[in-house]
């Protein structure tokens, strides 16, 4: 995460790394992005960056963590507009992700085809389980759990992992097989309409 120096920085400073950041993270996957490129666009000294940041990777989880907070807020607030129905929200929750503007869509892109074990670490931090207690208190609150068959809040919890990996793996598979919108949200819909269902039949 930045250093103090980041934050000490101006606004408007800080602003233009991150948008220079966005923009070599857009272009090329953290693997191959150039901190040369990022603080010629940002215009600053080389040896600069790294009085702000250890590595371009702290950067790129900075810039991660941000978009995971922003996401996890949207989808707060659609919950909310969906009477608290989790498989209601999620499902337009994808559908507005896929519908953001498209200078973020080069970053997503690279981010799911080239998962690291930390960015996965930084999504499920953010979406599940940054301050457990607090956040099942406002899990509870936003989801109507009574049209959930869990028992309990652990069962809640592996319940949210499962969504959000099914989630994850849609995204992915949007990017690289490069499908359009609508296959992609096709394709969530019915492995949504699964798990509502369950997978096993009730013996008789």
């Amino acid at each position: 995460m930045p250093k103090v120096t980041f934050y000490n920085l101006p606004a408007e400073k800080q602003q233009k790394l991150i948008a220079a950041a966005q923009s070599e993270f857009s272009s090329a996957p953290l693997a191959v992005a150039s901190i040369a490129n990022i603080v010629k666009a940002a215009g600053i000294p080389r040896g600069s960056f790294y009085q702000y940041f250890e590595d371009k990777e702290d950067l790129y989880l900075f810039l991660l963590e941000g978009m995971m907070k922003e996401r996890k807020k949207r989808l707060e607030e659609i919950l909310l507009n969906c009477n608290r129905n989790l498989f209601e929200a999620i499902l337009e929750f994808y559908k507005q992700n896929l519908q953001e503007e498209e200078n973020l869509s080069g970053f997503r892109r690279n981010v799911f085809l080239n998962m690291t074990d930390k960015a996965e670490t930084t999504f499920s931090k953010i979406l599940i389980t940054e301050n457990m207690g607090e956040a099942m208190q406002k899990i509870e609150a936003l989801i109507d759990i009574g049209q959930l068959n869990v028992s309990n809040d652990e069962e809640l919890i592996h319940l949210l992992k499962i969504v959000f990996a099914v989630t994850m793996r849609n995204q992915v598979e949007k990017f690289s097989k490069n499908l359009s919108n609508e296959e992609s949200i096709a394709n969530y819909t019915a492995e949504l309409n699964l798990l509502k269902r369950g997978l096993v039949r009730p013996t008789q």
